[in-house]
């Protein structure tokens, strides 16, 4: 169906007729280039709406685009904050015309994420922006928005979006150890993120896509300054998202060994040590790549998403 390509210096894949998103992050621990490949037995067709290349089935849509910053800023505007909102404008536009109506899982990756703002930091400008589109647009959020993660790339990369839509419902989980993201307090900006913290799609046999997770009690950071107990509090939150879907949806069953699970460390240095506990945490067999990005908090040193394929339950 698609792909994310995520290498600091490669030269994206040309492959015809599949869309292809170049994540400008470099993988720790493997090859100079990791590929995210979204596979399906379905025919396939393929489509271009604006700049939002796209391919998809009878039930599902892979769709990217990358905008950079300067390309679409009129005089008074702010770069990233133009950027966002021309991005989620062609992503919206391609959704209601393909008729995917259901947005299901959202990668953002965003240039100098924790730079300073003239209103905080470059996140919150994001946020606000794709906030303002959801509400432009009529679409669906805050307990129907669609799980998703925002990652920092290299200063002056472009705005890389990659997402997965669906022609069918999907039921959207929270965490009840976390404070739902959409419901922030201002002191984390002046509008809070648009996501939830994980999506159950039963298309296809049934898959959990878990939002980029991170070290967050309520809605604050814990564990300033210590990867290891980052680690473990992250995945205690994994924990709880897997147990909340398999309660609302017993069959099919997710377990932590099974899901795929992509690592951003903010420190690329500490790739052997989290490599190491985290191997403890979710068995031999589990699959893991590992990025170095910038978390969208700064005290935040790591952060980890996850996709589920359902099995029987044993």
């Amino acid at each position: 169906m698609g792909m994310a390509q995520f290498g600091r210096d490669s030269t994206p894949l040309d492959l015809d007729q599949v869309p292809v998103a170049a994540v400008p992050l470099s993988p720790l621990g493997g090859p100079e280039t990791l590929y995210e490949i979204w596979r399906t037995d379905a025919p396939l067709q393929s489509g271009q709406f604006g700049a939002v290349y796209c391919r998809y089935n009878d039930q599902l849509l892979f769709g990217c685009i990358s905008q950079p910053e300067q390309s679409v800023t009129a005089p008074g505007d702010n770069p990233l904050k133009a950027a966002t909102t021309a991005a989620y404008a062609q992503i919206f536009a391609a959704l209601e015309t393909s008729g995917y109506r259901q947005l299901v899982r959202v990668w953002n990756y965003v240039a100098g994420i924790n730079e300073p703002a003239a209103v905080g930091e470059r996140y919150w400008l994001f946020n606000s922006a794709r906030h303002e589109s959801f509400v432009a647009f009529d679409w669906p959020m805050h307990a129907a928005a669609p799980a998703a993660s925002a990652l920092g790339t290299p200063h002056g990369s472009p705005l890389v979006i990659y997402f997965l839509a669906s022609r069918c419902a999907a039921q959207m989980l929270e965490n009840p150890r976390q404070v739902s993201a959409y419901c922030y307090p201002a002191k984390h900006g002046p509008r809070s993120p648009t996501f939830s913290r994980a999506a159950l799609l039963a298309a296809g046999g049934g898959k959990l896509m878990i939002s980029g997770t991170a070290s967050i009690l309520g809605h604050e950071s814990v564990h300033a300054d210590d990867i290891n107990a980052q680690t473990v509090e992250t995945m205690e939150n994994i924990r709880t998202l897997i147990d909340t879907a398999n309660r609302l949806n017993p069959a099919p069953h997710f377990s932590v060994e099974a899901l795929i699970y992509k690592v951003y460390l903010r420190r690329a240095a500490t790739f052997p040590q989290v490599a190491s506990a985290l191997r403890k945490l979710v068995g031999p067999a589990a699959a893991i790549a590992f990025l170095a990005a910038d978390v969208c908090r700064r005290d935040l040193l790591i952060e980890i998403e996850a996709v589920g394929l359902g099995s029987a339950c044993g």
